[in-house]
């Protein structure tokens, strides 16, 4: 009945990863954005804690943690903060249209699964179902960086495709917590990064738009 439950839930959480991930693909407006990317990693973070009870693997509760803090309450706060601290316009600039990006979202799960499936045949089912789901986020972050012209959604897209990782990392029994920190920690140290490289292109070209950035031509007059 336990291991039912545990299966269910677990499923129950990574659906819930993948579909946050197809929102933050469809929004229009960054609000949108930074709302579906938190509970994309507050699912992340749910499907860390329930791994972490159901594996009784407690350092996959300071993941929990860590996501749940890191990036579904802090980065959110701090990318709208930069939003409004810079006055960027709201509107996702998008560089093909939004049917064909779901389109094209929904390609890229059946690749995931059709890639990840025939190379765990020996895998349990739970674990390549996982890892199914967790590539899925991964290429579906992979293609909102891709498709979006405004540098604040491709740093979603960035941070969308670790939380992936994430995924992929505590759904495999044994992940050590010295892998986990290192992931944490990098995706701090870039989002710090990210921010002041924000600050220095706005300085410079008194827009994020990357179209924008791409037809400057030498200084202004």
């Amino acid at each position: 009945m336990f291991s039912t439950i545990a299966y269910d839930l677990s499923h129950l959480a990574g659906a819930t990863v993948l579909l946050a991930g197809f929102v933050v693909l469809y929004q229009r407006r960054l609000l949108g954005v930074f709302r579906a990317f938190a509970l994309q990693s507050l699912a992340v973070a749910a499907a860390a804690a329930w791994q972490a009870y159901s594996q009784d693997a407690p350092h996959l509760y300071v993941t929990a943690a860590i996501a749940f803090l890191l990036k579904g309450i802090a980065a959110p706060i701090a990318l709208n903060w930069i939003v409004r601290r810079l006055d960027i316009h709201r509107t996702v600039e998008t560089a093909v249209g939004i049917g064909p990006t779901m389109l094209a979202g929904v390609g890229l799960v059946v690749l995931a699964t059709l890639l990840v499936l025939p190379v765990t045949v020996s895998s349990a089912a739970l674990t390549r179902e996982t890892l199914a789901i967790a590539l899925s986020v991964v290429l579906i972050g992979f293609l909102v960086m891709i498709t979006r012209r405004n540098a604040i959604t491709q740093v979603v897209g960035f941070m969308s495709l670790e939380n992936g990782l994430v995924l992929a990392a505590v759904g495999v029994k044994g992940m050590p917590l010295v892998v986990e920190m290192s992931v944490a920690f990098s995706l701090l140290i870039a989002f710090i990064l990210f921010g002041i490289f924000f600050f220095r292109i706005r300085e410079r070209f008194d827009t994020l738009d990357l179209q924008s950035i791409e037809s400057f031509r030498g200084e202004r007059r």
